[in-house]
């Protein structure tokens, strides 16, 4: 391995090269963001030659991948750590818990910043389909378990759409800075107006599992029924 004079990295002293140059990639990505870094800053950061770095990681976008997938796997561990730790809360605790670790995780990797500012559109596509595997089927997972267990008395498909947006619009827009609250406290707030109208009374009988969502469309009607006497009377032909 070829190395500068003074080098941070030797095989005989750090043979986990791959590790050495994450590392230092992580530390330059997240301080002077992914466009502000060259692989010859990271090359002079390790003191070693960018013939090493390549070696390992073909390019700057394979790096920042590598990355990100180290990144995501800690986001993974922090979301079981949250879910672990409201299993016993009810229900709606459980999802305010969630989604503030999900939007604090998000924010601490840049996933916003990736996903709707501009920049490499194949990033763009590889970090939205991470955050659909990490968080939002954990979110589904969540609102169908709650229906599921009678808790929810509504879609938990809609609950997860409504979710997704406001996690991602309070943790990528002004709002928190406008309102000069917290992100999470503003999701917090959501969390409560989102479920207010979605759960099961406690107390209230439990929603019988599997039960079939309302379509919206009338069903027969009934003629053999007296007319209502609020209906418009009929036509004379």
């Amino acid at each position: 391995m070829e190395t500068q004079p003074g080098s941070k990295v030797s095989t005989l002293v750090n043979p986990d090269v791959p590790a050495l140059v994450l590392d230092a990639a992580e530390r330059l990505f997240f301080t002077s963001g992914f466009s502000g870094t060259s692989m010859d800053d990271l090359a002079q950061e390790l003191r070693i030659s960018k013939k090493t770095i390549y070696r390992h990681f073909p390019g700057k976008r394979s790096l920042l991948a590598a990355v990100l997938d180290r990144q995501f796997a800690r986001v993974e561990t922090a979301l079981a750590d949250a879910v672990a730790a409201s299993k016993d809360a009810p229900f709606e605790r459980q999802v305010e818990h969630f989604l503030i670790a999900a939007g604090g995780e998000l924010s601490r990797i840049g996933a916003p910043q990736l996903l709707w500012g501009r920049g490499d559109p194949m990033l763009r596509a590889y970090v939205e389909q991470r955050v659909e595997e990490v968080v939002y089927r954990r979110i589904d997972d969540l609102f169908r378990t709650g229906r599921r267990l009678g808790e929810l008395s509504t879609p938990p498909e809609l609950l997860s759409v409504i979710a997704r947006g406001a996690l991602e619009r309070l943790f990528s827009s002004e709002l928190p800075l406008a309102l000069d609250r917290s992100a999470a406290e503003l999701l917090r707030e959501t969390v409560d107006v989102l479920l207010r109208g979605a759960l099961v009374p406690r107390g209230g009988p439990p929603l019988p599992s599997g039960r079939p969502l309302p379509s919206g469309r009338p069903g027969p009607v009934d003629r053999s029924s007296p007319p209502s006497p609020c209906a418009a009377p009929r036509r004379s032909e």
